[in-house]
C-alpha cells in the first residue's frame, strides 16, 4: 500500500504489528515518552507529507495518557502535512458516557469526538461502540465494525451441538445484540434482569406463590360447587337443602376480592357470558349435565392457573443465586409483626409494585453505571429478584454483551441459568476484555462458567492470558486490516458486515 502509513499507539503496539503483517508493510516510526512530570512527548520519525496516516490506539489501564497520546500524534501528523488521518480505535474510550447520568452529568464521548475533530481526525475506524448513535456525535465519517461475525463463525467451528444452543442477554438493554447474533445463527434467544425494585424481607418468589395461590382455590372452589349443585341439586336453580328446607345462597368476597356464592353454585365469570339454558338443555339427566359441564365449564380459556414454564424467578444475595428459603439478608422489628399471610398488607410490598424514579425524569434511559451496578449486586443488605425469560434446559448458553469490565453480572447471570434454567454448559461472550481488578480470576473461578470468549481490542496482560484457562482471544487483525486497506483506496466496507459461510 503506496502513500500509507500506520503508527502504533503505546496502548496496542502487538494489534498493530498483526494489522502491518497483514497488509505487508511495517510499522511506522514514532517515538513516545513522557517526562518526569508525566507530560506525554511524541515525535514522528518520518516523513508524513501527502501520505495516508492511520493511528491505532486502544483503551488501556492508563486510558488518560493513551487519550492524550493519541491527540498528539493526531496533531503532529497534521503539522506534518498529512493528506489524510484516521483514527483506528479498536475500544473507543470513554464509550460508556454516552448519555447524561444525572442533571449536573457530562456526555464524556461527546467531548472525546470533539478533541479528535480539533487535532484533525478526518475519519474514525472503531468496533462495536458500547451505544451506535454515539456515530453522531462526529463531524467525520465513523466506520462501527462489528466482531459479530467472527464470534458467529467460532461458534459454528468449536462449539459442539452449536444449533441446539440459546443466545441470552444479561440485561434488558442488551437483547437488541443478543437478538442479532441469535438472527445470524438462526437460534433461540433468551434475557436474563435482575430487579433492583425489592423489599427487605419478601422475595419475588413468596409473592407469585401466594398470588399462584390465592388464584387457585377460587377456581377449585368454582368447579367443586358447580359439580356438586348440578349432581344433586333440585331442578329449579335453587340451591341446596338443609334437612328438608331451602337453604338461601349468599354471596361472599373470594380472596381476590371478587363475587361468589358461599353456598350455591358459582357466579359465572363476566366475560363471554352465554345465554340461559333452553327448555331441552333443562331435560337432560344429571350425567348429561356433568358431561355438558366438563365440556363448557371445564375447558373454558377463562381459566388458567399455571405460570408459563419460560419464567423463572430466584433470589440474588451478594451478586449470587440462594435457594428460597435463605434468610433475609436483612429484618427489621417492623418487618418482624407483619405476616407473611397477605404479602400486600407487608410495608415494603408497594415499593416492589411501584415504579423508581430516574436520574432524568423517568425515561429509563439514564441507567446506573457497572460500577454502582456492581455496588448494588454486591451489597449485602440488598436482595435482588433475578428473573430468565427462555427454556434453557439441558442446552449450551451464551451470554453475550458487548464488553466485560466487572464480573458480578456476568456470574449472576450464569448461576441463574445453570441454577434456575438447568443449562449444561455457559459460554460469556463479549468484544471489548476490559476485565476491571479480579475480574477475570473470580469468572474463571466461578463453576457455572465454562469458556470466556473476547477479542484483542483491548490489551490484556499476558501473565492474566496464561493464569486464564478458560480464556479464548479471537484476533480482530484481519477484520482491521482489510477495513484500512478499503478505507484507503475508497472501496466499501458492507462486505464486513457480512457472515461468510463455513
Amino acid at each position: 500500500m503506496r502513500g500509507t502509513l500506520i503508527f502504533a499507539g503505546s496502548s496496542c503496539p502487538a494489534l498493530t504489528g498483526k494489522i502491518c503483517e497483514n497488509l505487508g508493510m511495517a510499522p511506522a516510526d514514532a517515538e513516545l515518552t513522557q517526562f518526569s512530570n508525566g507530560e506525554t512527548s511524541v515525535r514522528i520519525l518520518t516523513s508524513v507529507r501527502e501520505k495516508d496516516v492511520f493511528v491505532v490506539q486502544s483503551g488501556s489501564p492508563k486510558i488518560n495518557d493513551t487519550i492524550m497520546e493519541l491527540l498528539i500524534m493526531i496533531s503532529a501528523c497534521k503539522g506534518g502535512s498529512a493528506n489524510k488521518i484516521t483514527a483506528v480505535l479498536p475500544y473507543f474510550p470513554y464509550s460508556r458516557q454516552s448519555k447524561k447520568k444525572s442533571h449536573r452529568g457530562a456526555i464524556t464521548a461527546r467531548m472525546l469526538a470533539n478533541l479528535l475533530g480539533v487535532a484533525g481526525v478526518k475519519h474514525v475506524i472503531t468496533v462495536d461502540l458500547h451505544a451506535s448513535q454515539m456515530q453522531g456525535f462526529f463531524k467525520c465519517p465513523v466506520d462501527n465494525l462489528h466482531a459479530e461475525p467472527l464470534i458467529a463463525r467460532w461458534i459454528r467451528h468449536n462449539v459442539p451441538n452449536w444449533k441446539e444452543a440459546v443466545v441470552v442477554s444479561k440485561n434488558a438493554g442488551g437483547t437488541k445484540r443478543v437478538t442479532s447474533l441469535a438472527d445470524a445463527l438462526k437460534l433461540n434467544f433468551g434475557m436474563v434482569t435482575t430487579d433492583k425494585r425489592r423489599g427487605t424481607n419478601m422475595t419475588a418468589s413468596m409473592i407469585m406463590n401466594h398470588l399462584d395461590g390465592i388464584e387457585r382455590q377460587p377456581l377449585l372452589d368454582s368447579i367443586d360447587n358447580q359439580v356438586r349443585n348440578n349432581s344433586s341439586g333440585p331442578e329449579n336453580g335453587t340451591s341446596a337443602t338443609e334437612n328438608g328446607q331451602p337453604r338461601a345462597s349468599r354471596t361472599v368476597a373470594d380472596a381476590q376480592g371478587s363475587p361468589r356464592r358461599a353456598n350455591g353454585p358459582p357466579l359465572r365469570p363476566a366475560v363471554n357470558p352465554r345465554p340461559p339454558p333452553s327448555r331441552a338443555q333443562t331435560s337432560l339427566p344429571q350425567s348429561s349435565a356433568i358431561d355438558e359441564l366438563d365440556e363448557t365449564e371445564l375447558e373454558g380459556p377463562e381459566y388458567n392457573d399455571e405460570r408459563a414454564h419460560e419464567v423463572i424467578h430466584g433470589r440474588l444475595v451478594q451478586g449470587h443465586i440462594v435457594p428460597d428459603d435463605f434468610p433475609s439478608p436483612t429484618t427489621s422489628a417492623a418487618d418482624a409483626s407483619v405476616t407473611e399471610e397477605d404479602p400486600m398488607t407487608m410495608s415494603h410490598a408497594s415499593s416492589f409494585f411501584a415504579p423508581q424514579p430516574h436520574a432524568l425524569g423517568g425515561s429509563g434511559d439514564a441507567g446506573a453505571s457497572s460500577d454502582e451496578e456492581e455496588e448494588i449486586l454486591k451489597n449485602p443488605k440488598v436482595e435482588h429478584m433475578i428473573t430468565l425469560v427462555g427454556d434453557v434446559k439441558n442446552r449450551t448458553v451464551f451470554i453475550v454483551d458487548d464488553m466485560i469490565d466487572k464480573p458480578g453480572s456476568w456470574i449472576a447471570a450464569a448461576e441463574t441459568v445453570v441454577k434456575r434454567g438447568f443449562a449444561k454448559k455457559v459460554y460469556c461472550i463479549a468484544t471489548h476484555a476490559v476485565f476491571g481488578a479480579d475480574c477475570l480470576e473470580q469468572m474463571q473461578a466461578c463453576d457455572c462458567i465454562d469458556v470466556i470468549v473476547v477479542t484483542n481490542s483491548y490489551p490484556i496482560r499476558e501473565d492474566k492470558v496464561r493464569n486464564a484457562s478458560k480464556l479464548v482471544v479471537l484476533d480482530l487483525s484481519f477484520l482491521l486490516a482489510e477495513a484500512i486497506r478499503r478505507n484507503h483506496y475508497g472501496e466499501s466496507m458492507s462486505p464486513l458486515f457480512l457472515h461468510m459461510g463455513d
